[in-house]
């Protein structure tokens, strides 16, 4: 699979680790951000990476910053991008089985490194619930709404099966 992994200034070490994982496990890694503490911005790494995850260049994004909170926020501006901020095995295989999430995001000073890449592992193989597709079709019709300019008149939508 073919990748994108980037961190702010607060993840550089978990950032370097998650791509060395991936790549041992013979993904293609794009690796962004600053090689030291040096400062970055995180909205100009997630806007870009989420640009890349929308349009198809890579399949999925990794975005580490220190909480994982603004990443998630300002990848999630990209239309078509589905970023889930995860702390758990849970969250991480809810995010791919229930959302399918095409950017994962961590927080760098919250997860121990052994834990993040684990989050990783379990978001890349756990696989889409297609049950759910209707949930994320009506994601992209907010989105398309948005981009019109139209307000999201956000209703109700039937279900034949409990949430």
């Amino acid at each position: 699979m073919r990748l994108t992994v980037a961190s702010d200034h607060a993840a550089v070490e978990l950032r370097q680790a998650v791509v060395s994982h991936l790549r041992a496990q013979g993904h293609t890694v794009e690796e962004r951000g600053p090689s030291s503490g040096a400062s970055a911005d995180y909205p100009d790494l997630a806007g870009a990476v989420g640009c890349q995850v929308a349009s198809g260049e890579v399949e999925r994004g990794v975005l580490i910053c220190g909480t994982g909170i603004g990443m998630s926020i300002a990848a999630n501006k990209v239309p078509g991008v589905r970023a889930a901020l995860v702390h758990d095995l849970t969250t991480a295989s809810l995010a791919a089985q229930h959302n399918d999430a095409n950017v994962l995001c961590l927080g760098g000073r919250l997860l121990a490194s052994p834990l993040a890449l684990a989050c990783v592992d379990a978001w890349l193989t756990t696989p889409f619930e297609a049950r759910h597709q209707r949930r994320l079709d009506g994601i992209s019709a907010i989105e398309r709404q948005v981009q019109r300019g139209l307000d999201p008149q956000v209703t109700p939508t039937p279900s034949s099966h409990p949430a």
